[in-house]
């Protein structure tokens, strides 16, 4: 009787250390990259490469901080790289031509006007996609993989699939400070660093501290139940979308920025490294579950595993391959954890009541 009553007590303790590892695996996983890159690509410890590192991760950081709400309420959103392409598309075409209403009259926008037009853009292709899914109870992902394909095709139509050079701005109209966004520093910092410092402080605090964020997670929790609540579910799948697509246009101005110039094929496949980036944070692909913080990590890795791989000479084709594979170890993980987390508890029940 003795023998039975001290094993029976062993066995949670033992369940929530593998447990713990796994809620850890985004930190193992960092570390991970980071060891093996440190001594298999020569030069990947450099400041310029750390710059650049970080560039790449805020990248990926923008489009996957979005993605953790809508995947948090048990949505989907596959039209943030095409939406990338188009905001970037927006961008140059206002500084290039601005809009011309004829009969030579035309209107010019300074930095401050082309980020607000374009912001606006993604918010309101984020909108679409939250009607469809709201109002016509379009499935998620039917809804945004349509609209990706409308955003690629109006991005590509914009220009006749060309691309648009010399995004420099002009002094007269006040864009000349428009390749700062992207390529400019404050403090020593790039401007893109302390944009994604400002997004994810407002992210996590909408998460974590509002009725909203508490509804974000109802809503993917059960849906339901959280209707039954009072919850408002369709004002908030309507608001995780168009900040999805907020950030999908942040990205579009940054790139145009970085680059001095806007083509309608960028962003292609983004929408892959910012779900694996929320998964491999933890987020649940089932709803209910996840972190901006742990969203942040995991883009990390990501970004940390597709530089060491192009510091590594290993092929872009390879590249899709590993990252393939890591989205589905982190759902193979993630499935692991909720059924240890299920027998945790129904342990601590059963303890609870004898």
């Amino acid at each position: 009787m003795t023998a039975t009553t001290a094993s029976a007590a062993k066995a949670p303790q033992k369940i929530n250390w593998l447990l713990l590892l796994l809620k850890a695996r985004t930190f193992v996983a960092l570390i991970l990259v980071l060891g093996y890159f440190s001594f298999a690509a020569p030069n990947f410890l450099s400041t310029a490469n750390a710059v650049l590192v970080s560039k790449h991760v805020a990248i990926n950081a923008f489009l996957a901080i979005g993605m953790t709400f809508v995947i948090i309420t048990g949505g989907i959103d596959l039209s943030v790289g095409s939406v990338v392409g188009l905001c970037g598309m927006v961008a140059g075409w206002l500084l290039l031509y601005g809009v011309d209403f004829g009969l030579g009259w035309s209107i010019q926008f300074n930095t401050f006007e082309v980020m607000l037009i374009v912001c606006l853009v993604g918010i309101f292709v984020g909108w679409i996609n939250g009607m469809l899914i709201t109002r016509f109870n379009v499935a998620p992902f039917i809804a945004t993989l349509g609209m990706l394909y409308v955003a690629r095709g109006t991005a590509l139509l914009s220009s006749e699939g060309r691309t648009f050079p010399n995004l420099n701005g002009h002094a007269d109209y006040g864009s000349a400070s428009f390749p700062t966004i992207g390529a400019g520093s404050v403090l020593g910092i790039p401007v893109m660093i302390w944009m994604l410092i400002l997004v994810t402080v407002g992210a996590s605090y909408i998460a974590s501290r509002t009725p909203l964020g508490r509804h974000i997670y109802a809503v993917g929790g059960n849906e339901r139940g959280a209707a039954l609540s009072g919850v408002r579910v369709r004002r908030v799948k309507m608001f995780v979308y168009m900040f999805s697509g907020l950030m999908a246009a942040l990205v579009g101005l940054i790139i145009a920025s970085q680059l001095k110039a806007a083509h309608p094929a960028t962003g292609e496949f983004f929408e892959l490294n910012a779900i694996a980036a929320a998964v491999l944070g933890g987020t649940s692909m089932s709803g209910g579950r996840g972190r901006i913080g742990g969203t942040i990590v995991g883009a990390f890795v990501i970004g940390i595993l597709s530089d060491g791989l192009i510091m590594m000479g290993v092929s872009s084709f390879w590249q899709m391959v590993i990252k393939g594979l890591v989205i589905i170890a982190a759902v193979v993980i993630d499935q692991a954890q909720s059924r240890l987390q299920a027998r945790v508890a129904l342990s601590q029940e059963a303890a609870a009541g004898r």
